[in-house]
């Protein structure tokens, strides 16, 4: 076999060993055969939001924000009851407010702020209880009950006195739940000179009066 002839075979050889290891070598083949399926099946790469998505997940963010701010102060909002009914506007801006607060001025107008808040309390348990009339206005003229009442018509104090703005101030706090009495869940009270002789749970005196359940 002459030289030319040898190194032609050795030449076609090598190629063709060439070819097949080019036909299987990674990342070759695999490409070739990849469908138009297997492509779909890939994982997209994350996508970046767009501005509006991002301002819109900003503003609900500081949405929030606001509202836990709002629950913290209102929480935090007065440091005594004194606060509190100084914080109160002078006006009655209802029916039922109006006769939480004649209840409080003719009950407990000579009581320290924590004793009118008491009585008001006593008003507004008796209104939510079932065993009473379901208003504060038909608590107070309920037959029998608070002395001050003839013939179940309540009297208008004077809008003017300094004694009826605090207890119209007292009965806001109190509807509003912005302060509670040492007695907040009493039913009934009476004062200190008389003796019923109820039988009922004492649950504490504020005051001139003495407080039940």
């Amino acid at each position: 076999m002459t030289f030319s002839i040898r190194a032609a075979i050795i030449a076609a050889t090598t190629l063709a060993i060439a070819a097949g290891i080019g036909a299987t070598a990674p990342g070759v083949a695999g490409e070739a055969e990849k469908t138009p399926v297997a492509a779909m099946n890939e994982a997209e790469p994350d996508q970046v939001p767009t501005m509006a998505e991002s301002l819109a997940a900003l503003e609900e963010e500081t949405a929030d924000s606001r509202i836990i701010d709002a629950i913290d102060e209102t929480e935090a909002t007065y440091q005594s009851l004194a606060a509190a009914v100084a914080a109160q506007p002078a006006l009655s801006d209802d029916a039922e407010l109006n006769c939480l607060a004649i209840g409080v001025y003719y009950e407990s107008k000579g009581e320290p702020l924590e004793g009118q808040l008491a009585v008001a309390e006593v008003i507004l348990n008796r209104a939510k209880s079932r065993r009473f009339p379901a208003s504060v206005c038909g608590v107070l003229t309920q037959r029998g009950q608070f002395s001050f009442v003839r013939g179940g018509r309540l009297p208008q104090p004077p809008v003017s006195a300094r004694a009826w703005k605090t207890a119209l101030a007292v009965a806001q706090v109190a509807r509003d739940d912005a302060w509670d009495s040492r007695v907040s869940n009493a039913l009934f009270f009476h004062a200190r000179y008389v003796s019923p002789g109820w039988r009922r749970a004492r649950i504490g005196s504020v005051g001139n009066h003495i407080f039940y359940r």
